[in-house]
């Protein structure tokens, strides 16, 4: 009887935490295209670009490809190793609305993208600015719905989620998880809402009054932050500016990681240090890791460890035992066929839901010991010791 109570309460809770953890994601804000206007004022788009050779050229030709009839774009060359710079040379040549700058030495207690786009920010003339990322792909008409929909909600920073391109095996099996872990972590609704204290912005794409830029002290307010656009986003909530997030997946896209190993670094960097200094999210955070690794380790084992009591005698409570153990397992695989589909891959990856919060569980408690251990974090080249 043990066994049955036991199986019972994981019943109950499995449940309630799957339709708990699927019933965050609430972008009520939907960026879609619009015509473009016949004015506009000034939008400089900044991209920071750093051993970006795949992607590089894919991202600023569809940034100079934009219908917005008033924009220039800034490219801070960040010390790039590869073909990067040749590859911008040969853009600017082709489209004088590019410029590009190229980076200087990273100084002493900076992190590498703040550095980088404050020195883009530094030479730009625009009433807005845009950050963009290299890895993000904007359509024709983006920069054009953005404005719009920034000025119809009265937004300082507006940023949006983009669709995420997903090409290989990891990034379909684990990718999917981790942004379901973060509409958790941060509720699009209370971003929004103007009398709460959460405030996250996408780093992927963020369109931000200029003028609210320089009073709250830019880039250079928030200079060793690795995660440097959650940053901006609190700085900008917090000192009374209106912050708004909204759903961009039908004006841009993003490739963030193409491998496991890409994915590993990024996460590893982003997760923890994203938490770390909001002990609620933090806890909220070993929570998420902790029923990653339920879903890794037990799932898969409780069906079988019903079957195995019923083998030895258990009767009809361990068929049922076995039937609650599938129906948990049968409605987290709809859902998450469901955000697969949402994702453009196909359902099947649902199956491996075990897998996938595994390997998040493992980026969670990674990310974590390296900052608590003093190892710091890597990325793009350069090793960050976070302040305890």
């Amino acid at each position: 009887m043990i066994y049955f109570i036991i199986s019972t309460l994981f019943f109950i809770f499995g449940l309630a935490i799957i339709y708990w953890i699927h019933n965050q994601y609430h972008l009520d804000i939907v960026v879609a295209p619009v015509p473009a206007p016949a004015s506009a004022p000034l939008v400089t788009v900044c991209i920071p670009a750093r051993d970006e050779e795949t992607n590089i050229r894919r991202c600023v030709e569809a940034v100079l490809r934009q219908d917005y009839p008033n924009f220039e774009v800034i490219v801070l060359d960040d010390r790039s190793t590869d073909s990067t710079s040749e590859i911008l040379r040969q853009l600017a040549a082709q489209d004088d609305k590019l410029k590009i700058i190229h980076g200087s030495d990273l100084p002493e207690g900076w992190a590498g993208k703040p550095h980088a786009l404050y020195q883009a920010s530094a030479a730009a003339r625009g009433d807005w600015l845009c950050f963009v990322d290299a890895d993000t792909f904007l359509t024709p008409n983006a920069l054009s719905a953005v404005y719009a929909k920034s000025i119809e909600t009265h937004a300082d920073l507006f940023t949006i989620l983009t669709k995420q391109i997903l090409g290989s095996f990891w990034e379909r099996t684990v990718m999917p998880l981790v942004m379901t872990a973060l509409s958790v972590g941060f509720s699009p609704r209370k971003v929004n809402d103007p009398n709460r204290r959460d405030a996250v912005a996408n780093g992927q794409f963020i369109f931000i009054k200029h003028s609210v830029y320089d009073l709250i002290g830019g880039h250079e307010k928030i200079k060793d932050q690795i995660v440097e656009d959650k940053a901006l986003s609190e700085n900008v909530k917090w000192n009374g500016h209106r912050l708004v997030m909204a759903d961009g997946t039908q004006v841009a896209s993003t490739r963030m990681y193409t491998s496991l190993a890409g994915m590993w670094e990024g996460w590893t960097k982003n997760i923890y240090l994203g938490l770390r200094d909001h002990p609620s999210l933090l806890l909220l955070g070993a929570f998420g890791a902790t029923l990653a690794l339920i879903a890794a380790l037990f799932l898969p084992v409780w069906p079988l460890l019903g079957l195995l009591w019923y083998l030895n005698g258990g009767g009809w409570l361990a068929l049922v035992v076995i039937l609650k153990a599938l129906v948990v397992w049968g409605v987290l695989i709809y859902i998450r066929s469901l955000v697969a589909r949402n994702m453009e891959i196909s359902s099947w990856y649902a199956l491996l839901t075990p897998l996938g919060a595994g390997v998040f569980a493992a980026m969670m408690l990674t990310s974590a010991w390296k900052v608590v251990s003093g190892q710091g974090v890597t990325w793009r080249g350069r090793k960050y010791q976070p302040k305890s």
